[in-house]
């Protein structure tokens, strides 16, 4: 027996057609597959209010050539032992050169490392994309597998 479940949403037409557009912008076979990836999505936002560890990537774009960035760059992840799993360098230019950073830890300290780093002069751009160990949604997953389990 499959755990899909339909239900019924009531929304305002505006939001309706917003939805249809977004499907269709993003290739979405179908409404089903937004809602759920909107609802993970969610997930995710709610694990960076908590404490528990979670799973992120720091993309920066600076210049080089800035005296000492590259020193100050390696210093801000070192003041975060732990956090730092791997970073990649990439040369775009003679000045120019992007670095992505993987990290681990509590919200807190990644947004503290982001921060730290896009504050340093040459860094022209800093950006974290927020992820998640996946142990929440698997947490949640699990949850509902044993409440029915015990029905």
């Amino acid at each position: 027996m499959s755990d899909l479940v339909r239900f019924t949403v009531s929304i305002e037409k505006f939001l309706f057609e917003e939805l249809e557009r977004q499907v269709a912008d993003h290739d979405y076979r179908n409404r089903s597959e937004f809602v759920r990836d909107l609802l993970r999505n969610y997930l995710v936002d709610r694990e960076w209010q908590t404490d528990e560890p979670l799973l992120g990537t720091i993309s920066l774009l600076y210049d080089h050539h800035t005296r000492g960035l590259t020193e100050r760059l390696t210093a801000q992840q070192h003041d975060f032992p732990g956090t730092v799993l791997a970073t990649t360098h990439v040369h775009l230019s003679h000045h120019l050169c992007a670095e992505m950073i993987m990290v681990r830890g509590k919200g807190k300290d990644i947004r503290a490392l982001t921060d730290r780093m896009q504050r340093e002069k040459g860094v022209l751009h800093a950006k974290l994309a927020a992820g998640s160990t996946g142990q929440a949604i698997h947490a949640t997953q699990e949850s509902h597998h044993a409440r029915k389990a015990r029905r």
